[in-house]
């Protein structure tokens, strides 16, 4: 089911013709409503040029000069690093949403023999694969427009394919559901986004991606998926466009490269105790009713909110196997 991308970066919709490429790479943190749709809220950096291919012959695929499109970053810069978090956390609290993630595209046009997402390793074979078939997408003009706008809003369709992509596109209806989900998400997927009927599909390729806070990420390469993407590109379903990588949560702040120089700043930590907090109450409101049944006559909230972060943690967790036997109980 494809999901409603707002102000998607500039990279996720790169393309290219006969006469050059666009190359470069973007990332940003994204969030989430409460019907699942992503919004770009804070760039770190988007970096798009224009590679205009030779014009002798025999040297047509090989490009010739380079020319900057856009250009704007706050990656080397800790303060308007910080800045650009904060605004994006307080955003996403006021507009009653939540932080999904950290989203990096890379648009190299595959002509890179290497892949330049880290965490992401192909056979040559493959990556030639791509190669072609964005060459040949090229020179058929046959890059679909998946651009839209919406009351003034840009937007694009994306879905996600392949066997974790639940990873990804989490499970549930509510706001509540997915909060449950994400504050105790951590790692990453990474993979190949194509265009197809008019919507970004992003296969994931590998993630290790886990829910748990206990357990260590382990990688999962999902060979099924590009083995549909070479059937797809075979026949010209699908048109390859960039590298992705998607790490989810909160804890997405970490892979940062100045994250150990913006991890102490005040202000950021106060953002991010805010943001905790936050999710923590859309989540206790999930598990409130079953909790309330076994503290008949006494405050919940404030109990709760008394609590120390790592005391509020565990009854979360309690909660959660409450839920979880009462289900299982139902179900019998």
């Amino acid at each position: 089911m494809p999901i409603e991308f707002y102000n998607p970066p500039s990279a996720l919709l790169a393309s290219g013709s006969k006469i050059g490429v666009e190359i470069g790479g973007s990332k940003s943190i994204l969030s989430i409503d409460s019907t699942h749709n992503f919004y770009g809220e804070g760039n770190i950096f988007t970096e798009l040029s224009w590679g205009e291919f030779y014009h002798e012959e025999g040297l047509e695929d090989q490009i010739d000069t380079f020319t900057t499109k856009e250009f704007d970053s706050v990656r080397e810069d800790p303060l308007a690093l910080v800045e650009t978090i904060i605004n994006s956390i307080y955003n996403i609290i006021n507009n009653k949403k939540l932080f999904y993630g950290i989203a990096d595209f890379e648009v190299d046009a595959f002509l890179n023999q290497n892949t330049i997402i880290p965490g992401l390793k192909l056979d040559y074979d493959i990556i030639n694969k791509l190669l072609k078939a964005h060459k040949e997408t090229r020179d058929e003009n046959l890059f679909p427009p998946i651009l839209s706008d919406a009351k003034g809003s840009k937007r694009i369709k994306v879905e996600f394919q392949g066997g974790k992509r639940k990873n990804l596109h989490l499970y549930g209806f509510r706001l509540e559901d997915y909060a449950n989900r994400l504050r105790l998400a951590k790692g990453f997927a990474t993979g190949v986004v194509c265009t197809s009927q008019g919507a970004a599909n992003l296969y994931i390729l590998s993630d290790n991606i886990i829910f748990q806070e206990e357990k260590a990420p382990e990688l999962h390469i999902d060979e099924d998926n590009l083995s549909i993407i070479d059937l797809g590109i075979q026949r010209k379903l699908l048109f390859p466009i960039s590298w992705f990588r998607i790490d989810l949560g909160i804890k997405s702040l970490e892979t940062l490269e100045l994250w150990d120089d913006i991890k102490d700043n005040i202000k950021l930590k106060k953002a991010i105790d805010y943001y905790e907090r936050y999710i923590t109450s859309l989540v206790y409101k999930k598990f409130k009713l079953v909790a309330s049944t076994e503290q008949i006559g006494t405050d919940m909230n404030e109990d709760f909110y008394n609590m120390s972060p790592d005391e509020r943690k565990k009854a979360l967790k309690d909660m959660a196997s409450a839920i979880k036997k009462l289900t299982e109980l139902y179900k019998k």
